[in-house]
C-alpha cells in the first residue's frame, strides 16, 4: 500500500481539466472541443487571492464567490423588478390623483347644479304663490264689485 501512495502524482489542474474534457466527450459525442476548456472568470473585482492559499483553497474560494456573485446578481434583478413595480405604483398614484381631482370637480358641479335647480324651484314656488294670491285678491275684488253692483 505504501508503494501505491508514492506513485500518486501531485495535483495537476490541466491534467484534471483534460480528463474532464475527455469524459464529457465520451458521454456526449455532439460536444466538440475546440481547445482547452475556457476557465470561468477567476474572481470578481471585490475579492483577490492571498499568496498563502493552496491551489485547492483558491479554487474552492473562487467557486464559492462565483455562486455568491450569481446570487447577488439575481438579487439585483429582483431589485430592478421592485423598482419597476414602484414606478408603476407611482404612475397609478399620479393617475389616481388626477382621477380624484376630476371626481371632486364633477361632484362640485353636481352640487352647483343641484343648488341652481333648488333655487329655481323655490323661485317658481314663490312666484306661483304670489300669482295665486294676486288671483285670489283680484277674484275677491271682482266678487265684491259684482255684489255691490247687483245689490
Amino acid at each position: 500500500m505504501r508503494g501505491q501512495h508514492a506513485a500518486v502524482r501531485p495535483f495537476d489542474v490541466s491534467r484534471i481539466e483534460g480528463e474532464i474534457q475527455d469524459a464529457v466527450q465520451q458521454r456526449s459525442p455532439r460536444i466538440q472541443a475546440v481547445g482547452p476548456m475556457p476557465r470561468a472568470p477567476v474572481v470578481p473585482d471585490y475579492v483577490s487571492h492571498r499568496d498563502d492559499v493552496s491551489e485547492i483553497g483558491k479554487l474552492s474560494a473562487e467557486a464559492l464567490v462565483r455562486e455568491y456573485e450569481v446570487t447577488a446578481k439575481e438579487i439585483e434583478a429582483v431589485g430592478e423588478f421592485v423598482k419597476d413595480m414602484a414606478q408603476r405604483c407611482e404612475q397609478l398614484t399620479n393617475s389616481a390623483s388626477v382621477m380624484l381631482k376630476e371626481i371632486n370637480a364633477t361632484a362640485a358641479r353636481y352640487r352647483k347644479e343641484g343648488k341652481r335647480i333648488f333655487n329655481e324651484i323655490e323661485s317658481c314656488s314663490s312666484a306661483t304663490d304670489e300669482v295665486r294670491k294676486l288671483c285670489e285678491t283680484f277674484r275677491d275684488k271682482i266678487a265684491a264689485k259684482t255684489a255691490e253692483g247687483g245689490a
